[in-house]
């Protein structure tokens, strides 16, 4: 099993070739391949490698598919016999992305 574990946004993602994951939204034109270098972790054939905090040379190459929002998330906030209540919405930017190779 060969994986690999990046860091972006603030958030760390465990990936394979091929995964399509949801990032945080990068602002690239559909079909643009680019690189991410903040790789945490390498696994290949059992061997794991880990970086401090990222692996020298290691990169994750990466095909934009398209960008879009995610569904809607309501805020509600009631504090009981004080008649005080707020509801908010929230909707996250995102860019769905393929990993297409791992590079150690």
């Amino acid at each position: 099993m060969f994986y690999a574990v990046f860091k972006n946004g603030g958030k760390q993602y465990k990936v394979q070739e091929g995964d399509v994951v949801l990032l945080d939204r990068l602002g690239l034109e559909p079909k643009t391949h680019f690189q991410i270098h903040e790789v945490l972790t390498i696994s290949k054939e059992g061997q794991v490698s880990y970086g401090s905090p990222f692996i020298n040379g290691a990169q994750i190459e990466a095909e934009v598919i398209n960008e879009g929002r995610g569904k809607k998330v309501v805020i509600f906030k009631k504090r009981r016999r004080k008649d005080s209540k707020t509801k908010r919405g929230f909707r996250r930017d995102f860019t769905r992305v393929k990993i297409t190779k791992i590079v150690a």
